[in-house]
């Protein structure tokens, strides 16, 4: 199957980095190479340079493929290990950072990876291929985690209901697939839910994020990211949902936040200063244009900031 996947609020990202033909440029979630080619391809061959991490093994092989004969290299890495791989590259910091966070169109269309609730596939989920998989939680963990998980990361109101039923059905029978999750959920909500969306979206999120400690590894990403942006560097953050873009709008503000003395004292005493300067204090999102050619952008968030 082939490695598709539309790269989301391209022209914005691109704009917003405000790419330097001698800069130095990560991209920590290359996916199928979209934001990185077209960074690459801006870049002075004899000058710039594009660092390009991913963690899934099939996204690392398509992108190095499409991106042969740039000024790119692309990396077998979590983009929170960003400051490890830039270390043993040799760079010393970045010009530009960006990452796209989320599952790519290919984990999602291609069903052998078990992402998706559309069809029937074994329960699988991770982007590495590597650790504790969707079948290992569904039927491992306890009614109280499961529901912690499906309520915390997928914001589902229903969450006691849908893992009290996948405790009930584990027990006469392993939950091997991703049909077999799909029906438990829709006979765990209320018919009209059922009639008004497909129930099961939060639900996968929830344990798909569990799977692959996603908020674990943006919470120190964007940290570790700041850190290695050179001073004038810009990164760049797009966002699909709630628990991520709270994330990034809260650590950007606190990047961006000067003296946290309380407003009672006469003088700030902590002597703080802000480490960066928002370049959008409200979030980028996709056009008309975009959300008609590519349904799936329409949750997406960008934000940007630059480290001063």
């Amino acid at each position: 199957m082939e490695f598709k996947h539309i790269s989301v609020l391209l022209d914005e990202c691109l704009d917003g980095l405000a790419i330097k033909p001698d800069g130095v440029y990560v991209d920590g979630t290359a996916g199928g190479a979209g934001h990185s080619r077209e960074i690459a391809k801006r870049l002075d061959p004899s000058k710039g340079r594009l660092i390009a991490l991913d963690r899934d093994p099939e996204a690392v092989k398509t992108a190095s493929e499409r991106l042969e004969g740039l000024p790119a290299q692309v990396v077998l890495a979590n983009y929170s290990e960003m400051d490890r791989v830039l270390d043993e590259l040799g760079a010393d910091g970045a010009d530009g950072i960006l990452l796209d966070l989320g599952v790519s169109s290919y984990q999602l269309d291609n069903a052998e990876r078990g992402f998706s609730y559309h069809g029937d596939a074994p329960l699988d989920m991770r982007m590495s291929g590597e650790g504790i998989s969707a079948k290992d939680i569904v039927n491992g963990f306890s009614a109280e985690e499961l529901g912690r998980i499906i309520f915390e990361y997928g914001e589902e109101k229903y969450a006691r209901s849908i893992a009290s039923n996948i405790v009930k059905a584990r027990g006469r029978a392993p939950i091997e697939t991703t049909g077999q999750l799909a029906e438990i959920i829709k006979s765990s909500v209320p018919q009209r839910v059922r009639r008004d969306k497909n129930p099961c979206k939060k639900t996968f999120q929830a344990i798909r994020i569990a799977v692959n400690d996603e908020l674990g590894h943006l919470d120190k990403a964007l940290d570790t990211a700041f850190d290695c942006l050179k001073h004038g560097g810009r990164m760049a953050v797009i966002t699909f949902h709630s628990l991520e873009d709270r994330l990034v709008k809260q650590r950007f503000a606190s990047f961006a936040r000067g003296c946290i003395c309380p407003p009672e004292f006469p003088v700030c005493v902590c002597g703080r200063t802000p480490r960066g300067k928002l370049v959008n204090k409200r979030p980028i999102e996709p056009g008309e244009e975009e959300l008609a050619a590519n349904r799936r952008s329409r949750s997406a968030k960008l934000r940007i900031i630059e480290k001063i």
